[in-house]
């Protein structure tokens, strides 16, 4: 067993000392990344440092040298689903599909190969136990609470002129915002009151919120409400990531939406991919939990372009992953193309579940607009996170990065956790039973 051992993940007492040492850590040169620490080890969306197995001592002796606080030391060891195989004996499903799960019974890496065999497949018994196999993968891993989080949209200007969103500059007849700091730490502390550990900062790249701007809002976040924070703004120079990183920013996410580049470049006139992908090493180098994703369902896209998407989520260390459809937003060069596969929606989140393992996936806003029950199909596939949408109503109908985006509020995340049968988290201050009273109402 030891031999399988190449990575060991480190527990510290709190999340400052946990945040502390990843950085002293990078500063004596050890590769390091931040992943959900296994449920059995850490309280509920506990984060652990990741460090190879012969970095393993030299890096406990860095730790305590700085007085950092070790609650333990654990071997990351192969996720096997044992009798995963023997469970699917019943079902109708072809050999070379029961391959590819048996390596995931043995905690084998899945190949290329594999992934678009997975990704393909539209055998309704293949489905089900690609779902089934992610579900086991997500329950082993990081357990049955969802995660939740806030999101606040605060402003929808954009320099960018990305063809598929609906804030994009050149929609001449959309009605810009912008939230006031004060209007924002409102929310944030609505947020706080109920229990929220992780407000998400998002907005199109707007100018105006200049470095200064937002490390104000960094610091009377951490100030006022210790609040772990997400940062949503696009590319912006290292010298800014770093800034928001010390200020006490936790997580950035930067989607990288695909990494074909013929079609990343055919949706982001204005973009180059090589600088998108350059920006997420940033934000990995400077200790981010790090977030991408991609769209499913862009002009051109196959199977393969996915299957490719997701190594380069694990290649590249991604902790949150975000997949969604292709939803068009009107008045936009792409408001003809047609919405995103659902299923190969939610098969790219199992796979992406099998193959990137210790990572956070949520249950897209995006397939919530589609329909409100696939919040929950999405966390029996292996999503465990869900992002409520907290932009103030007079703001909202304006953050349409596509057409007839849903309202993801408390009650739709309690269908949403009930309906998958999955654990609401102990941190919220507020009885979430007091909306199953809602929805028997309107029944």
């Amino acid at each position: 067993m030891d031999k399988d051992i190449k990575y060991y993940l480190i527990m510290a007492g709190s999340t400052n000392h946990m945040l502390r040492g990843d950085k002293i850590l990078k500063d004596k040169g050890i590769e390091t990344s931040l992943v959900p620490a296994p449920a059995e080890y850490g309280s509920v969306c506990a984060i652990a440092i990741k460090v190879k197995k012969e970095d393993k001592d030299i890096s406990e002796k860095y730790l305590i040298e700085n007085e950092i606080v070790i609650r333990g030391i654990y071997p990351e060891k192969p996720e096997r689903l044992i009798g995963l195989i023997d469970r699917l004996k019943n079902t109708v499903i072809r050999d070379e599909f029961l391959d590819v799960l048996r390596k995931v019974e043995h905690g084998k890496d899945l190949s290329y190969e594999d992934i678009v065999l997975l990704l393909k497949t539209d055998r309704k018994a293949e489905i089900k136990a690609l779902f089934k196999a992610a579900d086991e993968m997500r329950k082993k891993i990081v357990g049955d609470v969802v995660d939740i989080r806030g999101a606040i949209e605060f402003s929808n200007y954009c320099k960018k002129d990305c063809k598929y969103c609906g804030v994009r500059k050149g929609l001449k007849d959309l009605q810009r915002y912008r939230m006031s700091e004060d209007e924002i730490m409102e929310v944030v502390h609505s947020l706080h009151d109920i229990g929220i550990k992780t407000v998400i900062l998002q907005s199109g790249e707007d100018v105006w919120w200049t470095k200064e701007k937002i490390g104000n809002l960094i610091t009377r976040i951490k100030k006022e409400t210790g609040m772990k924070i997400t940062l949503s703004l696009g590319e912006r120079p290292r010298e800014e990531y770093e800034y928001f990183k010390k200020l006490g920013a936790n997580n950035y996410l930067l989607k990288i939406e695909t990494t074909n580049e013929e079609i990343f470049n055919f949706i982001h006139p204005d973009d180059d991919i090589n600088v998108r992908k350059e920006c997420s090493r940033y934000l990995k180098e400077l200790g981010y939990l790090n977030g991408s994703g991609c769209i499913i369902g862009l002009p051109g896209q196959r199977e393969e372009d996915i299957a490719k998407d997701i190594l380069y989520f694990k290649d590249m260390g991604i902790n949150m992953i975000g997949i969604g459809p292709f939803i068009p937003a009107k008045g936009t060069p792409l408001e003809k193309y047609p919405t995103g596969s659902v299923d190969l929606t939610l098969k790219a989140v199992a796979v992406t579940r099998l193959v990137c393992k210790r990572v956070f996936i949520p249950a897209t806003t995006a397939l919530a607009s589609i329909d409100s029950n696939l919040q929950a199909d999405a966390l029996m596939a292996g999503a465990n996170t869900i992002m409520l949408i907290n932009t103030p109503p007079k703001y909202r109908y304006n953050y349409q990065i596509y057409s007839d985006k849903n309202m993801v509020d408390l009650k739709s995340a309690y269908d949403a956790v009930t309906g998958a049968k999955r654990e609401f988290p102990p941190y919220l201050k507020i009885d979430m039973e007091v909306y199953n009273n809602a929805t028997n109402a309107e029944k």
